[in-house]
């Protein structure tokens, strides 16, 4: 296998179309917050949007085909009407600034799946960060089947202390190919032309050589990026090219487009990347008995959390650490919904919990952060983390969707 990260034909919005109302936040954000989708429906209007080549998430419980009818024929017509021009054999380099941070550093390039698993345990270069939820899977699947286009809001993180890959960009006078505000309090981005691709990909391969793994992690281990955010779209790309593949020759695998996906490399060290927990609101018909039951559950751990009900915080015992907490929370949560019924939500931000909470009547409960300096040491000795246990950054500081990728031939 050649190297796993590598340069993309990557197409973006022609010249004229209006990238504010263009880009559009991670479909698997604000799920309990149908209005926040309202508005931005408003906002669009009939302008060009990836708001139309993507399924939030929210809509999901409604039934997915006439959307997935939908995603396909507006990315066909996009396509046929000239909405993207293309950057042959690129990557780009993009600065995104939000209300939390000052510039977050990134590199969007295309990414080799056969260097992925996201089944647990797996000892690939590319690690799963979190557990996968396989009913996830295939709603997105459906889509990305029969997609002619990919549009990434995967974030792949690397270790790289010395800053050594990614940063030396800002300084290299690159070709300026957008910058614009983002709608919905979403901050802004630039993104900026990559054609020195080898370049960023020998130092790329530096900090995945086997002694320079082997310093930090130890002689057994071959890891060089983690999946910070998207994993269950990467697991779906991943998912799709596992079913494409038997069916061509040993020279169509090498480059045929399914086998990679868009993703944007960040550095772990960046000083705009914020880890945070992902808290949880439960919809149950009887939250007084749920509440009352998770804090017995939790009884005689000696850390603390906070729990949300009925107008009112409480304090609530939880485990030492981020994923232990994640884990008894769920496990007393998977066991009463199982019996009594109801529905679990992943929410990005202590504030948004609270008018959910407020406004549906739900249980809300606040989880702890993980220490992003012990991440990759935790996925290499321990796995991945429970599911949806931490978000890079808020709700708002997502990834954009504004580049985009053929995946058929």
């Amino acid at each position: 296998m050649s190297f796993f990260v590598t340069a993309a034909d990557i197409l973006l919005p022609a010249k004229g179309i209006d990238l504010e109302k263009f880009a559009c936040i991670a479909c698997d954000q604000f799920t309990s917050q149908r209005e926040y989708w309202e508005e931005l429906e408003r906002f669009v209007g009939d302008s060009p949007s990836a708001l139309r080549l993507i399924l939030p998430e929210v809509y999901l419980s409604e039934g997915n085909l006439g959307y997935i009818e939908r995603i396909n024929s507006a990315m066909e017509s996009y396509l046929r009407r000239g909405i993207f021009e293309e950057h042959k054999g690129c990557m780009v380099y993009v600065e995104r600034s939000t209300p939390y941070a000052g510039i977050r550093r990134g590199l969007v390039a295309a990414i080799d799946l056969e260097a992925y698993s996201f089944e647990d345990g797996a000892k690939t270069l590319i690690r799963t960060s979190e557990g996968t939820v396989l009913s996830r899977i295939p709603p997105r699947v459906e889509i990305r089947k029969k997609a002619p286009l990919e549009l990434p809001h995967i974030m792949i993180l690397i270790d790289d202390e010395e800053r050594s890959v990614i940063e030396p960009l800002q300084g290299e006078g690159l070709e300026l190919l957008y910058d614009t505000k983002l709608n919905m309090g979403g901050g802004s981005v630039r993104g900026y032309k990559v054609t020195a691709c080898d370049a960023v990909i020998e130092r790329l391969k530096k900090l995945a050589a086997p002694d320079a793994i082997a310093k930090k992690y130890g002689s057994e281990e071959n890891m060089a990026m983690a999946v910070g955010d998207g994993n269950h779209s990467l697991a779906t790309a991943k998912a799709i090219w596992e079913q494409i593949k038997p069916g061509l020759s040993e020279e169509e695998k090498k480059s045929h487009p399914a086998r990679f996906a868009l993703a944007e490399i960040v550095n772990i060290y960046d000083e705009g990347v914020h880890f945070h927990p992902i808290h949880r609101v439960f919809f149950v018909e009887d939250g007084r008995h749920f509440a009352e039951g998770l804090k017995r559950h939790l009884k005689g751990f000696t850390s603390k959390g906070e729990i949300i009900f009925d107008g009112r915080r409480e304090e609530i015992p939880l485990p030492g650490g981020a994923a232990e907490a994640v884990t008894a929370v769920q496990e007393y949560a998977d066991a009463c919904i199982k019996e009594s019924g109801g529905e679990v939500d992943y929410i990005h931000g202590e504030d948004a919990v609270l008018e959910i909470c407020k406004r549906r009547g739900a249980v809300g409960v606040l989880l702890p952060p993980i220490n992003k300096n012990s991440f990759f040491e935790y996925i290499i000795k321990q796995g991945s983390f429970p599911r949806k246990t931490f978000s890079i950054g808020e709700a708002c500081e997502k990834r954009y969707y504004i580049e985009a990728r053929k995946i058929r031939r």
